[in-house]
């Protein structure tokens, strides 16, 4: 990290950065250490989570143009993780937080079941080189997943460009038994909530079209319920 990024880490991560137990791996989380949010925010507010936050940008506009919103930003790199810090610190988003953690066992682990308004996937590692693709966020694994982490009627929000990554979560999602299209037609509109950051502008450049899917939670079933 830059000398400006270590001195972020050491002064603002105990404001932002949500300390964890660790399982084997360095960025693992320990199985049984859920955090309360309303212990970690301070109040009862909507929670939206970012998954592979990179440097920010997304995630500290939202946070502070919703105010009212609690957010959540899940990063393995700790120099991506200090600048958004520091952006963060500048913008006045208090109701951010970060966490240095593989992103599957932050929500196996570390949130509440169903405690996530909205997830947000945006423009995730391709992994386009064919021996590499198993090694993709989005499968149906990682689906059951975040359908457990996110509440009903709770959004999941994906952005990428490259193509072929946009049509296998489709194909991943399409068929989840825990998820529902949110949009008509091939593809769902581009979020609005999400600002224009460099890895979009990256993929327009190099001509990649972007493609937004939404998919909403579907109900859990009632206890009790029969078919």
């Amino acid at each position: 990290m830059s000398e400006a990024q270590d001195r972020a880490w050491s002064e603002l991560a105990p404001q932002y950065v949500i300390g964890v137990s660790r399982d084997v791996a360095a960025t693992s989380i320990l199985p049984g250490s859920a955090i309360d949010p309303v212990a970690v925010w301070g109040r009862e507010a909507p929670l939206v989570v970012e998954i592979g936050s990179g440097q920010g940008h997304a995630i500290v506009h939202a946070a502070a143009s919703r105010p009212d919103t609690d957010f959540l930003a899940i990063e393995v790199f700790r120099a991506g993780l200090a600048r958004t810090m520091l952006d963060a610190d500048r913008a006045g988003a208090r109701n951010l937080r970060l966490v240095e953690a593989n992103a599957p066992e932050v929500l196996q682990h570390l949130l509440p079941p169903a405690s996530a308004t909205e997830l947000w996937i945006f423009f995730p590692d391709p992994w386009h080189k064919k021996k590499h693709t198993k090694r993709r966020l989005v499968t149906p694994e990682f689906a059951a997943v975040a359908a457990a982490a996110l509440e009903d009627g709770g959004m999941l929000r994906l952005a990428t460009d490259w193509e072929d990554y946009a049509l296998q979560m489709r194909d991943t999602l399409d068929p989840a038994d825990d998820f529902e299209r949110a949009f008509e037609g091939e593809w769902a509109p581009r979020f609005d909530g999400r600002v224009l950051t460099a890895f979009e502008r990256k993929g327009a450049r190099a001509g990649r079209d972007i493609r937004d899917l939404v998919y909403r939670r579907v109900p859990r079933p009632t206890a009790g319920a029969t078919d």
